[in-house]
């Protein structure tokens, strides 16, 4: 602290003559009518007003400001001001520190809030961006590792765009239709709300309602989630804008599928079959009908899920993931003859790449052995159907046949104490393919290894 100087009563014009003397670095000068109120100047010119005064024992020193910017009456009042302060055993210098570091955090707060408000209106601006074609590659993406490769196709397939190159049996230049979902994909997806997919499916209702409706349960599960996936859920609705009824309604109700096949049909349908040119289709479609199983499912049976030893069938599940069933010995007389090059049981004879080697939907020669039999409107799933039917007339318990099939269990018993071994599932299912074989007049001997098995079968076997 520099020596304290004789006591003067500040003028405007006194203070503008104070200076520092030359042998010193600064000089202060005090004022004799407010205690503590002085000014300091330096040796290089610059001054300030100043106040100081002892609290607890110590000196405080608290600078005014500049004698250009602060009148003297105001530095004199600022100056009484502080004494008020150091009176009242409040410490000036820190309660401008704490002022200081309060408009510091005042400061530093509101630049927080500033920059928070641009990253909100960022990612306001982002969300805008995100189409509902890039989220679903992403839904897709994520949801693979889960789903088989037709499930995923089935998906591609139907937000497909339109115009698309693609190779068809014929290697005629093609190009493909958009799938029902291709209208939304380049939508935003902030924009997907119940009016849009209203207007949607009253659309695709009205074109291809079986397809639309298919759609519309795929839409449904991606918005189910986005609204779980952190990147998406703050962009759609919380209430899922899919499932509305007036989107159902105008997709209308699915037809209920009544083509099976009649146990009077069964003759004159294996005749059919059994004489097309290509065995493998042959063989696929006969499979089909014994098994119960889904077409795909047949189609995706490979070498590997022949289990000779203990007779079982291992079908790639689309509910359960895969299940067993009995390797009945009609079926394995279909499969044995059959190449075993490509690893797909029922392989096609020509290149396919997008099936891996494995035949493509035998649709074509199931309506060639359809027409050849008299029988109209039968698809490939009215043979899944006629399986569960045709059981009826052997009274085969509900239970069997659904699990057989791989339907879900319907009831309590069924779902959580009911699972039938494959040996108990045998005899059931060696009694549904004995009964068929003989209502379609075909004469079977089975590997002799079977044949006593067999013939307990069929004599099991009600005549009707």
């Amino acid at each position: 602290m520099g020596k304290r100087q004789q006591r003067d009563n500040f003028t405007a014009g006194r203070v503008a003559a104070f200076t520092c003397p030359p042998d010193k670095q600064q000089a202060i000068y005090w004022d004799g009518k407010q205690p503590g109120f002085g000014l300091r100047v330096t040796a290089t010119g610059a001054s300030a007003y100043i106040f100081e005064s002892r609290l607890k024992g110590k000196t405080v020193r608290v600078t005014i400001g500049n004698p250009k910017a602060w009148t003297l009456d105001d530095a004199r009042q600022r100056a009484a001001a502080l004494m008020v302060l150091i009176d009242q055993g409040i410490n000036p210098a820190e309660q401008r520190r704490e002022q200081d570091e309060a408009k510091a955090r005042a400061k530093a707060e509101r630049q927080a809030a500033e920059a928070e408000e641009r990253r909100q209106r960022q990612e306001q601006e982002q969300r805008r961006a995100v189409t509902v074609a890039d989220a679903w590659a992403a839904y897709l993406a994520d949801r693979r590792p889960h789903w088989g490769d037709r499930h995923y196709l089935e998906h591609l397939v139907k937000a497909r765009a339109a115009g698309l190159d693609f190779k068809r049996r014929s290697k005629k230049p093609a190009k493909t239709k958009p799938g029902p979902l291709a209208a939304l994909m380049p939508l935003p997806l902030a924009s997907l709300d119940a009016p849009t997919i209203e207007q949607w499916a009253a659309a695709e209702g009205n074109t291809r309602p079986t397809s639309a409706r298919l759609s519309w349960r795929m839409l449904a599960a991606f918005l189910n989630w986005c609204g779980e996936h952190p990147q998406y859920s703050a962009i759609v609705p919380a209430h899922n804008p899919a499932k509305t009824r007036r989107a159902r309604e105008a997709l209308g109700k699915p037809a209920v599928k009544s083509d099976v096949l009649t146990r009077e049909q069964l003759k004159a349908w294996f005749k059919a079959v059994q004489a097309l040119r290509n065995k493998t289709a042959a063989a696929a479609l006969q499979v089909m009908l014994l098994t119960g199983a889904r077409p795909g499912e047949v189609l995706e049976i490979r070498w590997e899920d022949v289990n000779t030893k203990w007779r079982g069938l291992t079908i790639r599940d689309k509910v359960e993931g895969e299940r067993v069933i009995p390797l009945t010995p009609y079926v394995w007389h279909l499969l044995n003859p059959l190449p075993r090059g490509k690893g797909w049981v029922f392989a096609s004879s020509i290149k396919a790449e997008k099936s891996g080697g494995r035949m493509a939907t035998p649709n074509k020669y199931h309506g060639e052995a359809c027409a050849a039999a008299g029988i109209e409107g039968l698809t490939l799933h009215g043979l899944r159907r006629s399986f569960a039917s045709l059981t009826e007339w052997l009274e085969i318990p509900a239970g069997v046949v659904a699990q057989i099939q791989g339907h879900k269990p319907s009831a309590t018993a069924e779902k959580h104490y009911k699972r039938r071994p494959l040996d108990l599932l045998r005899v059931h299912h060696e009694r549904i393919e004995a009964w068929m074989l003989e209502q379609a007049g075909i004469a079977f001997t089975a590997p002799a290894e079977d044949e006593s098995h067999l013939r307990v079968v069929a004599s099991s076997v009600p005549m009707h």
